[in-house]
């Protein structure tokens, strides 16, 4: 795997230094964005043209409690100070200054979910995050009545599904939202969303800044639904797309993030948005014909659109970019967690032998020997389903290795059957977006740890989907700095309108915009401001499908796919 394309090299934007970079900070010019991913909590504060000032990260993990994966609401508050805390320890350190104010402030999470709160703001029921798979039944049900794929993560899903199971808590539900609008909400008193995370929640309609009008009746007829004291449409959040004014930080809100009282209120907000919306701004995959794939815990690729799909596909999701474009999301619950454990394996024996190494050095050592594995990975599958697999029709998660015994069971092809298996189910899922329904994709951009190792996974996944993947030099930095970069572009916009208002129109305005246009009330589109002023300088690798590789893997995927039912009855077995 060594075929690969690589641009003109180019200087990237650097960040101020020494005293630029501290006046920046003091006088309030810095934007600050944080996600809380699956596994970590990140922050990144960035200056105005994305240049990273400093970082912050707290680890954290779900917990399964009972039958529901979820994360305390106190878990939220404890990971979001500790990496808050960090980021500032790391700012006095570096540039020799304390935090005091910020010129944008933007919220990302993971997607979907379900967080049901009553009309006093409190907890009504777990968090229920994208992970968990028990609304079938409801997610099959409004897939029939809306004619249109509802996944069964999204926060609809949840509903019907608490409200068929008679929950006692729905008839007192007042709100609904997803992690990121909570904390949102909590730090601003807004209760808005950024319409790629609300397209997670319901669909979104054609305009692309409004969920669909025409659905929510729809929804809101059947007979579950109507029999609630509610109306549907008063519990969903106000959509925003991106550039809009999202509120400002307030003094208790300032006190969640800083107890310490050193940071200020005052900045303005970027809409709350999902993880999948910040790694499409993260990798400037925001116009069609662009894709990204983020891979972490789970994976997702995400396909701007040029037009319809045929109709609906169970294995594609219909979501929007920040600023409302249509995009086919192709979603997996698993991705990297099995292959984590493997390589922790091999940590622990390297120890034992008296030989420890750095996460990095072991990472980039066995990643390198799967580079080197037959292409097909010598007949050795793995499929690392930690959590049920939905885009395969796994129910419940057995990770297996599996192999014959005339397979070619060396180190180099059990890692480039872990590296394949990291990727498996979205590969299934692609083969449905740009096989079956022809959709067209020049460049693949991806980020996520699994591609620090330069050039490995980036050669396995462009092998595996059969497109260009491109990889820029700060995609290491992920959803938090996306997060930032749509803080920085609001406080831009509002600085460009004056009054702070956003942009004028909404999406409608913003679905015509492409790079060097502007969108409406003279403020730059999202397009634009990434092209013109954070990617112009960045240095992008690319890699294309090899030719031997793409057999390979080509091999090795219609064995998974054979193997399916094995996986499947796995956990029936040990369930």
């Amino acid at each position: 795997m060594t075929h690969a394309d690589v641009s003109p090299a180019q200087s990237a934007s650097p960040a101020p230094g020494g005293d630029d970079a501290a006046a920046l900070i003091a006088d309030g010019g810095a934007h600050l964005g944080i996600e809380l991913g699956s596994t970590r909590i990140k922050a990144a504060l960035v200056d105005g043209t994305g240049a990273v000032l400093a970082t912050g990260s707290h680890a954290w993990e779900n917990e399964l409690v009972g039958e529901t994966w979820t994360y305390s609401l106190d878990a939220v508050w404890a990971g979001i100070r500790d990496c808050y805390a960090d980021l500032a320890r790391e700012v006095r350190a570096q540039h020799g200054t304390e935090l005091t104010t910020l010129g944008g402030l933007g919220i990302s999470a993971m997607m979907h979910g379900y967080l049901a709160l009553d009309a006093d703001g409190e907890q009504l029921a777990e968090f229920r995050t994208w992970r968990n798979t028990f609304t079938t039944e409801a997610a099959a049900l409004l897939s029939e009545t809306l004619a249109q794929n509802i996944p069964l993560r999204w926060s609809i899903s949840h509903l019907l599904h608490a409200v068929q199971q008679g929950e006692e808590h729905v008839e007192r539900l007042h709100s609904l939202t997803t992690l990121a609008g909570y904390v949102h909400w909590k730090l601003t008193g807004r209760k808005v969303l950024g319409v790629g995370d609300a397209s997670g929640m319901f669909p979104i309609g054609a305009s692309g800044d409004a969920f669909d009008a025409e659905l929510l009746e729809r929804t809101s007829a059947l007979d579950p639904i109507a029999a609630m004291p509610w109306s549907l449409p008063d519990l969903l959040p106000e959509v925003l797309v991106a550039g809009q004014d999202a509120g400002h930080l307030t003094a208790e809100g300032a006190a969640l993030l800083d107890p310490t009282g050193t940071l200020q209120p005052g900045a303005i907000t970027a809409p709350p948005e999902g993880d999948a919306g910040t790694g499409m701004v993260a990798t400037q995959a925001v116009e069609p014909r662009t894709g990204n794939v983020s891979a972490g815990t789970s994976a997702f690729a995400m396909v701007v659109l040029e037009g319809p799909l045929s109709g609906p596909r169970e294995e594609i999701d219909l979501v929007t970019t920040p600023s409302g474009h249509p995009v086919a999301m192709i979603h997996t619950n698993n991705c990297t967690t099995d292959l984590d454990a493997w390589l922790g394996l091999f940590s622990q024996f390297a120890e034992l032998i008296g030989a420890p190494q750095s996460a990095e050095d072991l990472y980039g050592t066995l990643f390198s020997a799967g580079a080197d594995g037959d292409a097909d990975a010598g007949g050795v599958l793995t499929y690392n389903y930690v959590s049920g697999e939905h885009q395969t029709g796994v129910a419940s998660g057995r990770p297996l290795l599996v192999r014959e015994q005339s397979a070619r069971f060396t180190l180099e092809n059990f890692m480039r059957a872990q590296l394949y298996g990291a990727f498996g189910a979205l590969a299934v899922g692609m083969d449905a977006l740009l096989k079956d329904e022809g959709v067209r994709l020049d460049v693949m951009y991806a980020h996520g740890g699994i591609f620090r190792t330069r050039g490995v996974a980036q050669q396995v996944l462009a092998d595996a989907l059969g497109v260009p993947v491109a990889l820029g030099e700060s995609a290491g930095e992920g959803g938090a700095w996306g997060m930032a970069l749509l803080a920085a572009h609001t406080a831009r916009t509002a600085a460009t309108d004056g009054a702070g208002g956003g942009i004028a129109g909404g999406a409608g305005a913003g679905a015509a915009d492409g790079p060097g246009t502007t969108a409406a009330g003279g403020a730059q589109s999202l397009s634009a401001y990434l092209d013109e002023v954070v990617f112009a300088g960045q240095d992008i690798t690319t890699r294309s499908p090899d030719a031997a590789g793409r057999e390979g893997h080509t091999t090795w995927l219609d064995a998974y796919r054979d193997g399916l039912p094995l996986a499947r009855r796995a956990g029936d077995l040990l369930g």
